[in-house]
């Protein structure tokens, strides 16, 4: 009935192994609000889904890494743009 009530993460880790977050494919964040009743950071990795604390510090680090806001370009001069100019053909 509520399909959305299965994504859920039930149970979460307050740890993650070694070399995961390397490996993480993609993540989300569920909230305890609606019909997901406990907080958590969804990762996945090859297929397989970890329930972990949003609260680890060490996964803050790493998504804040992961959610960097690219700098603009610095202001400077423009490159110039270079004129092609075709040569003429002879016609003998």
């Amino acid at each position: 009935l509520f399909p959305g009530a299965f994504n859920c993460c039930t149970k979460i880790s307050h740890g993650i192994p070694k070399g995961i977050l390397q490996r993480v494919e993609r993540f989300e964040m569920q909230k305890a609000d609606g019909l997901c009743h406990l907080e958590a950071a969804i990762l996945y990795v090859e297929g397989r889904k970890f329930c972990v604390s949003p609260q680890i510090r060490k996964l803050k680090k790493w998504m804040k890494n992961k959610h960097k806001i690219p700098r603009k370009k610095p202001r400077g001069r423009k490159q110039r743009r270079t004129k092609i100019i075709k040569k003429k053909r002879n016609n003998n």
